[in-house]
């Protein structure tokens, strides 16, 4: 596995950079004509980690759906994902939701559930989420009443929908099973990102 900057051959630096340049690719596509507010920005930064950790995170996401959402660049690749199947508005409710919980104060609290209401639950919004007519009411009168869970069986249902419908296509798909292949590459031939021999002359 590469270590150090210091030890890297030539080609061992080339080919992490093309893994990172893949899947900065791949995310991109989440970024064109976006306005993903609700979701914040996705994109690859160096800063997120060495290329080790990089490929034990791509590898993961394929071993739970809970691994793959806890996973900066997993939602990142996701999102991405949906995004080609126009299918992302269940993503950006679930983090929608995330964030929504960590707020405190009543007041931003009654403010954000009308916003995500909007957006995502009454019928005809804009990112209008595939949920049953029940839930669609229930979540309604609970956001008159806002509190920090009132958007937990909408969030439960949407959740599910994805790990059972959304997830396993991202996994067979040819961009995740391209940037899957690179990682358990990376991970299994060390020796071709070991230190370069020394010459004897």
């Amino acid at each position: 596995m590469c270590r150090t900057l210091t030890a890297f051959p030539t080609t061992c630096l080339e080919r992490a950079k093309e893994f990172k340049t893949r899947l900065g690719i791949f995310l991109h596509k989440s970024e064109l004509g976006s306005d993903t507010g609700s979701v914040g920005k996705f994109e690859w930064s160096s800063k997120h980690g060495k290329e080790g950790n990089f490929s034990e995170d791509v590898l993961g996401w394929k071993e739970s759906f809970d691994l793959l959402l806890s996973s900066k660049n997993g939602v990142a690749a996701f999102h991405a994902f949906l995004k080609t199947e126009f299918s992302e508005e269940n993503l950006e409710f679930w983090l929608a939701c995330e964030e929504f919980k960590k707020l405190r104060s009543a007041t931003k609290l009654a403010s954000r559930a009308h916003k995500i209401f909007d957006e995502f639950i009454r019928s005809e919004a804009p990112k209008e989420v595939n949920i049953d007519h029940e839930t669609r009411e229930l979540t309604r009168t609970n956001v008159q009443a806002a509190t920090a869970t009132c958007f937990d069986v909408a969030q439960g249902k949407t959740r599910t929908l994805m790990e059972k419908d959304s997830y396993p296509r991202f996994l067979k798909s040819p961009a995740y099973q391209d940037l899957a292949a690179q990682a358990a590459a990376a991970l299994a031939s060390p020796s071709s990102c070991g230190p370069v021999e020394p010459s004897h002359t």
